[in-house]
């Protein structure tokens, strides 16, 4: 209690110089999901990978596809690469630590760029990293580190990860809470908790919500996250998605805006591992609420907008990958954006699902998180 309590004290000034907004209604309690297993089939593309984590698309139709361990392997022409991409920076290791995500610069074709996130430094003192570099020759070059999250912690739990670039140009990236530094997603001089908005060589944009404020990160655009894993941008509705990991469910999907307080762990919808209470609340004045939450907890990890032409009826649904439940959850939302319904896909398929990603081809990419991980492919039946 004296945590949340502390907590909520490092959020108020913060919160006292936002804007005025209509706040958003509690969610409705979880409601179980339909298991869907018609309307579509799966195809194997790739199997032998390592704990995969992100997947990327090439302009050729080859697949980036990036591995806990530290690796980065190619997909082509529907084979797995046996020599891995090099060039990669070194990875910390161990836990959930490892190497996470990668994005294509928006103008990839012309330029090359791809970032990566991963968790460097050592067991004692580490944190989120994020890196640039050029893809030429089956080879990262020219490789450059522009952000490190701060403070460095211990432990290897809780590293967010996503990217997801913006229409302006920037990307916005999670940062996770380091798991036993909960209380630091509510302090505004540390990145832990947060998703920060970047330019793309690493620099903070002047427009940031807290740019020139004293004792407070430039870089932050939003604050209160638990452990972030799926982050989009889904141009169509101009909404930026987030997932995080609530602790003993909890879990949650935002919309996230900037300058906006995300509750954790002043209030949430999740109880702590030993049963006790994380916090009494589940709402709190100037706190966001999850636009919907779960639990028991799902262990959300990747998320899609489907907007292909393969699947019409999944036209405008988000997808998330579902660790715990070990299936793909497509959330059916209705033309104001409002969820619908969900449903759950590939249970049969029996394993962790890292990450999915809506690819350019009008299918639905899913990797499963396995020290024998798959990447697989939904397609309509036959």
């Amino acid at each position: 209690m004296l945590a949340v309590a502390a907590a909520a004290m490092i959020a108020g000034p913060a919160m006292a110089d936002a804007v005025p907004q209509p706040p958003r209604p509690p969610p409705p309690p979880p409601q179980p999901a339909k298991v869907l297993k018609t309307g579509y089939q799966v195809t194997e593309i790739a199997k032998g990978l390592d704990h995969p984590w992100s997947m990327a698309f090439l302009p050729d139709g080859s697949l980036l596809v990036t591995e806990r361990v530290g690796r980065l392997r190619l997909i082509k022409g529907g084979s797995l690469q046996l020599q891995p991409i090099g060039g990669v920076p070194a990875v910390h290791t161990g836990g959930q630590a490892g190497l996470f995500d990668i994005v294509l610069h928006p103008d990839f074709a012309r330029n090359h760029i791809v970032f990566l996130t991963y968790a460097a430094g050592t067991k004692s003192a580490n944190g989120t990293r994020v890196a640039r570099a050029r893809l030429e020759g089956g080879m990262l070059q020219d490789l450059q580190v522009i952000f490190q999250a701060m403070p460095l912690k211990g432990g290897d739990n809780h590293y967010g990860g996503r990217m997801a670039f913006l229409p302006d140009g920037t990307f916005a990236v999670t940062i996770g809470e380091g798991f036993e530094y909960r209380e630091q997603a509510q302090d505004l001089s540390s990145d832990l908790g947060k998703i920060v908005r970047l330019k793309e060589d690493g620099s903070v944009p002047r427009d940031n919500p807290f740019v020139g404020e004293a004792a407070v990160r430039p870089e932050i655009y939003s604050w209160g996250h638990r452990n972030p894993q799926g982050l989009l941008f889904d141009a169509p509705s101009g909404r930026l998605y987030e997932t995080e990991h609530g602790p003993r469910g909890g879990d949650e999907l935002n919309i996230i805006e900037a300058h906006r307080n995300y509750g954790w762990p002043v209030i949430t919808y999740g109880m702590d591992y030993s049963g006790a209470y994380v916090s009494p609340y589940t709402q709190r004045a100037g706190l966001e609420q999850p636009v919907i939450y779960w639990t028991p907890s799902i262990a959300p990890s990747g998320l899609a907008m489907y907007r292909g032409d393969k699947f019409p009826a999944w036209q405008g649904d988000l997808f998330v990958g579902a660790l715990a439940f070990k299936h793909l959850r497509r959330v059916h939302l209705d033309p104001l954006g409002n969820v619908a319904d969900q449903e759950e896909l590939l249970n049969d398929q029996h394993s962790r699902i890292r990450d999915v990603r809506a690819a350019p081809d009008g299918y639905l990419y899913v990797c499963t998180d396995e020290t024998d991980g798959r990447v697989l492919r939904l397609e309509p039946p036959n």
